[in-house]
């Protein structure tokens, strides 16, 4: 395979990942991707956004958060975040810390 249609499939696979979080499993929450697999949505924003600061493009944290989501994030929260238990934030403090870092 070469590489053009290698980077191609993986945008697509990408893009896939993309839609089934965003439209097909709205109901799976954030904090238990993060603490279950160690990503999140946020996390694949940030990565999103990495890539673009690496090739020279501005892009901050929330711009990146409303590509990725497709709306802003106090949108994506009042449309489809629930209220975490205590023992789930825990849990994702947790995983945060190994995956992501302290949060400053």
């Amino acid at each position: 395979m070469d590489k053009q249609t290698e980077i191609e499939l993986q945008a697509a696979a990408f893009r896939r990942l993309q839609k089934h979080l965003m439209e097909d499993r709205t109901d799976v929450q954030n904090i238990d991707m993060m603490n279950l697999a160690g990503f999140c949505r946020n996390c694949l924003s940030r990565w999103y956004q990495e890539a673009a600061n690496e090739k020279g493009i501005e892009m901050g944290k929330d711009e990146a958060r409303q590509i990725f989501y497709g709306m802003t994030m106090d949108d994506w929260k009042a449309n489809y975040q629930t209220e975490a238990s205590p023992d789930r934030q825990a849990a994702f403090q947790v995983a945060f810390e190994e995956n992501v870092g302290k949060e400053s």
